[in-house]
């Protein structure tokens, strides 16, 4: 099942294996009460700041869908970008569970801009109108974009100008931090941006997210907020204990490189082959073309990765922390020689 889906379908690194193995002895106070809890949040707060406060919770969606819901109130909205993850990836979640209407601005590369986001500022105050209350964005994006510190301050500085606050959806935030060279809080805390959803299955965890606050003011009340919304893990040291593995050291750093750097290896290698075109600039970990539907076809049969735009031909390629560079040539070779057929026939 090796191919190019999604960083989902890796599995777990053994480091993070052995640390769930570590936690597994005796008995633990329960919901995060609990020696391993404590380090991971100590660590969360070296990576993002002194002042942040996290939270660690199952999954992404979570993450994102309780950001928000402790962000905005029931006539509030979320402006993002349409490409965003938590518009077209999350089922609706955040609608169904926060109860949170979504204003999304059509972008060609899934980036936010405060331009953007001023044009949907108006009739505030108007009892008619959802009032917007949060700018969202992902990094990296949907389309393996990224933002630059710079953009991103641009933006938490406008929002907050404007009475708004700025969420990040961070599952892949490891892979634009390592492409940028830079720690994590340079894209976050130092930039303005007021809450994370800081991802780590996507970078080589079994399971877990951490919602991260840099604004420590907007936590109030978040505890409860994720029992209700069925995130409070009775045995927290295990998720914790993977955040351990993944921050303790560099292991966060070092999964996100491998996976960005075989990306580059990947568009590299399919930057001349016949018939194939790549359509954004290849800046994490995903690798975005289109190339003949028959090519297509034919991969399909042996590696595993999504048609992105049925319309357009165009597919998604994500490398993993455990992508190998023999796998990469391998599938670059088999893509050449797909398009290739697709062109005599």
């Amino acid at each position: 099942m090796k191919g190019f889906a999604s960083d989902n379908y890796a599995g777990a690194h053994p480091e993070v294996l052995a640390a769930i193995a570590d936690a597994n002895h005796g008995h633990a106070v329960s919901y995060g009460d609990d020696p391993w809890t404590a380090r991971a949040e100590q660590l969360l707060r070296e990576h993002f700041g002194q002042q942040a406060v996290s939270y660690l919770v199952f999954n992404g969606s979570a993450a994102n869908v309780l950001s928000l819901r402790a962000l905005c109130r029931p006539w509030e909205s979320v402006i993002c970008a349409a490409q965003a993850h938590i518009n077209v990836d999350e089922g609706g979640a955040p609608e169904q569970i926060a109860g949170i209407k979504l204003q999304d601005v059509p972008t060609l590369d899934a980036k936010l801009t405060p331009e953007q986001v001023e044009r949907l500022l108006v009739r505030r105050g108007d009892e008619h109108v959802v009032q917007p209350r949060v700018a969202s964005v992902t990094q990296s994006t949907e389309l393996g974009t990224r933002y630059s510190p710079y953009e991103l301050h641009a933006l938490a500085h406008f929002a907050h100008e404007r009475g708004l606050l700025l969420h990040l959806d961070g599952a892949r935030l490891a892979n634009a931090a390592a492409a940028l060279d830079l720690p994590l809080r340079a894209l976050t805390t130092d930039v303005g941006v007021d809450v994370v959803s800081f991802g780590g299955t996507k970078n080589g965890l079994l399971l877990g997210e951490a919602v991260v606050f840099c604004n420590p003011e907007l936590a109030d009340g978040f505890k409860y907020l994720r029992k209700q919304t069925l995130q409070l893990a009775s045995k927290g040291r295990f998720i914790a204990a993977q955040f351990i593995a993944l921050l303790e050291g560099d292991l966060w750093l070092r999964n996100a490189t491998q996976a960005n750097a075989m990306a580059a290896r990947l568009a590299e290698a399919l930057l001349d082959v016949p018939g194939l075109r790549l359509t954004q600039p290849v800046q994490a970990n995903a690798v975005f073309a289109v190339l003949p539907a028959s090519a297509t076809e034919q991969l399909q049969r042996d590696w595993a990765f999504y048609t992105w735009a049925e319309a357009t031909g165009e597919v998604r390629l994500v490398c993993s922390w455990d992508t190998t560079a023999e796998e990469v040539d391998a599938f670059a070779a088999d893509v050449r020689r797909a398009c290739n057929s697709a062109l005599t026939r």
